[in-house]
């Protein structure tokens, strides 16, 4: 599947978050729950796709990434609850 995406992933409900953007979403929610992905993600335990977004272009989606790693925590909470009010892990949902 290639498809522009922005992503979130948790290490648990309300716990730490790295947001990403990616044209693969499959394989890259698959190298963080596997801790491939060195860095940020891998050192707190982001394993937990909890929120992501398709984009008709990467520019659109990298555009989009920006704004949200740019607004407040309490903006990226409020975007997964409101989509996600379970912070369910949406893996299977790319596959």
């Amino acid at each position: 599947m290639k498809q522009p995406c922005v992503y979130m992933f948790a290490n648990r409900r309300n716990g730490t978050i790295y947001t990403g953007v990616t044209s693969n979403p499959p394989r890259r929610a698959f190298e963080h729950r596997e801790g491939l992905v060195k860095g940020f993600s891998s050192r707190y335990g982001c394993k937990l796709l909890v929120w992501y977004e398709l984009h008709d272009t990467m520019i659109d989606a990298i555009a989009r990434e920006k704004q949200i790693k740019g607004g407040s925590r309490a903006k990226k909470l409020a975007l997964i609850e409101s989509l996600n009010p379970d912070w369910m892990d949406l893996y299977e949902t790319l596959i």
